[in-house]
């Protein structure tokens, strides 16, 4: 089983959240089933999210995919969000 990590700043989670969500009809396309989304205990505006990935290069498509890219701008990400593809 393959999973997807990723970790990243958000200037406000409220407006991260409205556009994560929006967004869940493209997730499950590319294989991605959110298991997890979390907010430091310290800095509730860093998120961590955990994903089960059907497919890993469908997975890996869809984080390296131009509409990632604008999604993260368009929600408030601030700077490079960490992303790891983790296996069982």
């Amino acid at each position: 089983m393959h999973y997807l990590l990723c970790k990243h700043e958000v200037a406000d989670y409220d407006k991260w959240r409205r556009v994560f969500d929006s967004h869940a009809e493209s997730q499950r396309e590319a294989g991605l089933h959110p298991l997890h989304v979390l907010r430091d205990a310290d800095n509730p505006n860093y998120v961590v999210m955990l994903f089960r990935a059907d497919d890993l290069a469908k997975a890996k498509a869809f984080t390296q995919a131009p509409a990632a890219a604008e999604g993260a701008k368009s929600s408030g990400v601030i700077g490079t969000p960490e992303v790891r593809f983790l296996r069982e």
